[in-house]
């Protein structure tokens, strides 16, 4: 019985070490994806901050609308076209 103890606590050991081994490996691995994950949380917490405070967002619009009111119409219409598709897209794919 001892034996089989001592059989399973060395693979138990084994086993433990590979597992620790396989984290550093995937730990360096994915090292490379950081910058990624950095720009994502940076365009996400830009969106918080967007959300949390909507009427600088206005104001920038508004802005922009008074010094260029031909190209925010121009943008305004095509942005409302895609509005307009993307509903049509919906609806169909509802069905």
């Amino acid at each position: 019985m001892n034996e089989r103890r001592l059989r399973l606590a060395l693979a138990r050991e084994r086993l433990v070490e590979r597992s620790r081994r396989l984290r550093r490996e995937t730990a360096d691995q994915s090292a490379v994806l950081d910058p990624l994950f950095n720009t994502v949380d940076a365009v996400r917490d830009g969106a918080a901050w967007v959300r949390a405070h909507p009427q600088v967002l206005a104001a920038a619009v508004v802005g922009f609308a008074l010094v260029r009111p031909r190209r925010v119409w121009r943008w305004g219409m095509r942005l409302w076209g895609a509005w307009r598709v993307l509903g049509a897209v919906q609806q169909r794919l509802q069905r």
